[in-house]
């Protein structure tokens, strides 16, 4: 007879769910789309030939067009696949995405989808701005913007007096550069109603919400100390508004320059406190990519600024402002391949928090 074991039963080991990623999976992850959609509007914009030529353009201009269609197709690429892995995660994940939607931080960057989409729409070396079928992708990029804003804004002045100053974090600022984004867009195809139309709600709202974060700068409590490169976004909401008042307008007037020159400020206020961003940069995460999409904002409002004052000193400053863009997205392409399980760590603050309650 065998002799019955008299160790204890051990219980088997849970099996690791086929959906654990995409509990893990956010809309915080669209940073890296935005990073990429941006630089490919980036180098349309410096391979035009309106831009200053005693700058980047004859550099650009030498590069095969296949390089900027390269680009182009990998921002694409990268953006469908998260958003077939959003999608998937609404189907399997559904409390979670609710939770998410609730969240002072990850609510904003719902937007982050919608404004990569019409980033690429405007860089896209396939289609022109007055041709129909531009007009019917800037409808379906931007009817879900205005949905979000209905909902947001709504909440902001019907909750209650306290409720901006305890959900404002710098990731407000997405809500913001989504309505911006879309005016652009509307003032490149020619509809010039709608992208004031767009600017205004836009402009009213980075008023209240600049106000509101100005006055608890110092307080970064409600941001976790590795979502602190988000901060970038205080100078790309500026950057962004100035760009889709030079669309609007048609020139890069004072009200351009002055908000270029806002962006300037706050971007030199950030760099000089890197003490602020120490905690974040002790370990590789997706919120690293949120540096590349404000570097390349306010790269594209330099050029613009470029090609309006036609200075050397301007000229120099976009080229600075330029190359920093593409080396910090050139960085964190290198850093995601090399590292791609610090990815999906188990510490995110968004997977923490976007845990439906039990």
């Amino acid at each position: 007879m065998l002799k019955a074991s008299t160790a204890p039963n051990k219980p088997p080991r849970p099996v690791a769910s086929r959906f654990a990623m995409l509990t893990r999976f956010h809309a915080g992850y669209f940073r890296i789309s935005l990073a990429l959609s941006g630089q490919a509007l980036l180098w349309r914009t410096l391979s035009d030939r309106s831009t200053d030529p005693s700058a980047l353009h004859p550099l650009v201009q030498s590069l095969p067009s296949a390089a900027f269609v390269l680009l182009w197709s990998l921002a694409l690429l990268t953006l469908f696949a998260l958003c077939v892995l959003y999608v998937a995660r609404c189907v399997v994940r559904l409390p979670a995405v609710r939770a998410e939607f609730r969240h002072h931080v990850g609510m904003n960057y719902l937007f982050a989808p919608w404004i990569s989409w019409l980033l690429l729409l405007q860089a896209t070396p396939f289609l022109r701005p007055d041709a129909p079928s531009y007009h019917m992708l800037w409808w379906a990029f931007s009817l879900p913007i205005l949905v979000l804003d209905v909902k947001v804004y709504g909440q902001w002045f019907t909750r209650g007096r306290k409720f901006l100053s305890m959900v404002a974090n710098p990731a407000s600022h997405m809500t913001v550069i989504a309505n911006l984004m879309t005016a652009r867009a509307a003032a490149k195809m020619g509809w010039h109603e709608g992208a004031v139309a767009m600017f205004a709600v836009g402009a009213a709202h980075y008023l209240v919400l600049f106000v509101t974060l100005y006055q608890r700068f110092l307080g970064s409590d409600s941001l976790p100390a590795m979502l602190r490169p988000v901060f970038f976004l205080f100078f790309a909401a500026p950057s962004m508004a100035s760009l889709a008042w030079c669309s609007i307008s048609m020139s890069f007037d004072t009200g351009c320059k002055m908000l270029f020159f806002l962006s300037m400020f706050l971007f030199a206020s950030l760099v000089s406190r890197p003490t602020l961003f120490k905690r974040a940069m002790r370990r590789f995460s997706v919120a690293w990519w949120a540096y590349s999409f404000p570097l390349t904002l306010l790269a594209l409002a330099s050029a613009e600024y470029a090609q309006e004052v036609r200075e050397p000193a301007a000229s120099v400053l976009m080229l600075a402002l330029a190359v920093l863009s593409v080396l910090v997205t050139l960085a964190l392409m290198v850093f995601t391949a090399l590292r791609p399980n610090d990815l999906l760590p188990h510490d995110d603050p968004f997977f923490a928090a976007t845990l439906p309650a039990r």
